[in-house]
């Protein structure tokens, strides 16, 4: 009996932590939209009236991609005098902190010892004097008119955090790394859409997001994931973290699913660090909503079904062979088999340009949980460094 009741609690938190609970967003997304108006954000009439902001880059040995990012952020739809360009590029050996230097406007902040990015950002906020700080990545792209859109949010004075859109660059044929990555990253943006609509986003993508420059909080050293701590902070001094799809970044797969791995490992690891590091975001009785979206849509899977992922696989064979009536279990068996025999297929297609793209949904979605065990392992070790070589991408080209 016992066996039994774990079986379907199990498959009741698997099913809403990845599906679930994309399902009740919707639904409470739709009770609110029902006979409310939509809310209009209004364009400032003139140049004079957007606010002045700083584009905050932190860049290890980046030198190959610097003259296309400092080109593809002077080209943005926003008056270039109302943007402070600050790069921070501690511990950076390879000539790129000169050749920023060589830009017009382009301001380097620069240390010869490498401390991680955490560190380079707690450092490097001190020289931020505008109301707003966008943070990028060196190797994203943004759209032309990302902050144009993430100022107009701020219009709103109880948001405190925007968060872009990440975008994967796909071929119409790919690999599992590519087909995987820009899969989940669709879904996850649907997500945080309809979570934004709700209430708050939880959690901003790295990639591009922004805070009032007066909510800053200097993080803790070790933290792996910044942006996640940072915008969460944010949300937990009783502001809102909203999102923009048409505000987004743009950047390639990881070269292969061992880099993809390489780097799901390192989330996974600083995901269970910050459940633990926020765990008054826990309480659901002092943040209400937020706890509910954060515990579902983040907790859920970093923390509990992962686990529960590998302890069904037991406990449905065993009621598959000895239970009364055990026909639903027996169906539930053979899915599972089929579910991993695919996950095997994508493994050993995973080199391969398909495009039959969901054919690698499976394999990706199995080392999405797979690197949970492993991040696990390195944060009880604490062998994952904040310094760390960071996965290789697949060229632009």
């Amino acid at each position: 009996m016992l066996l039994k009741v774990f079986f379907w609690i199990s498959l009741a938190v698997i099913f809403y932590a990845y599906l679930g609970y994309g399902i009740i967003l919707y639904l409470l997304v739709r009770i609110k939209r029902f006979g409310s108006t939509p809310a209009v954000t209004l364009e400032p009439e003139t140049a004079e009236d957007l606010p002045e902001v700083t584009l905050f880059i932190t860049a290890y040995n980046e030198k190959e991609i610097i003259p296309e990012k400092v080109a593809n952020s002077k080209s943005l739809n926003y008056p270039p005098e109302k943007i402070t360009h600050i790069w921070i590029t501690d511990g950076s050996n390879d000539g790129s902190p000169e050749l920023l230097r060589s830009f017009e406007g382009i301001e380097v902040h620069h240390e010869p010892e490498r401390k991680g990015k955490i560190a380079a950002m707690n450092r490097g906020m001190q020289f931020v004097k505008t109301p707003i700080v966008i943070f990028s990545d060196a190797n994203t792209f943004l759209g032309e008119h990302a902050i144009r859109r993430i100022v107009a949010l701020f219009r709103d004075r109880q948001v405190g955090c925007v968060s872009g859109e990440k975008r994967i660059l796909t071929a119409d044929a790919d690999s599992a790394s590519g087909s995987g990555e820009g899969i989940y990253w669709k879904y996850e943006s649907l997500l945080k859409k309809w979570d934004s609509e709700l209430y708050s986003v939880v959690g901003a993508a790295g990639e591009l997001f922004a805070i009032r420059t007066s909510l800053w909080q200097e993080v803790e050293p070790d933290t792996l994931l910044d942006d996640f701590v940072i915008s969460l902070r944010v949300a937990m001094n009783g502001y809102t973290i909203k999102y923009d799809p048409e505000a987004y970044a743009i950047e390639t797969a990881s070269a292969d699913t061992k880099e993809e791995l390489k780097r799901k490992i390192r989330i996974s690891a600083g995901g269970i660090q910050s459940v633990i590091r926020l765990k008054p975001l826990l309480n659901i009785f002092r943040y209400g909503l937020l706890s509910f979206q954060y515990i579902s849509h983040r907790v859920l899977r970093w923390m509990v079904s992962p686990f529960l992922l590998l302890l069904i696989i037991p406990v449905n064979y065993w009621l598959h062979l000895t239970a009364a009536n055990a026909g639903i279990y027996t169906f539930f068996w053979y899915g599972q088999v089929i579910f991993y025999l695919l996950v095997v297929t994508g493994w050993l297609l995973r080199t391969r340009q398909i495009r039959l793209k969901a054919l690698f949904v499976p394999f990706y979605f199995f080392m999405m949980n797979y690197s949970v065990y492993l991040g696990l392992i390195r944060y009880l070790k604490q062998s994952q460094s904040v310094v760390w070589d960071k996965a290789q991408r697949k060229n632009r080209s």
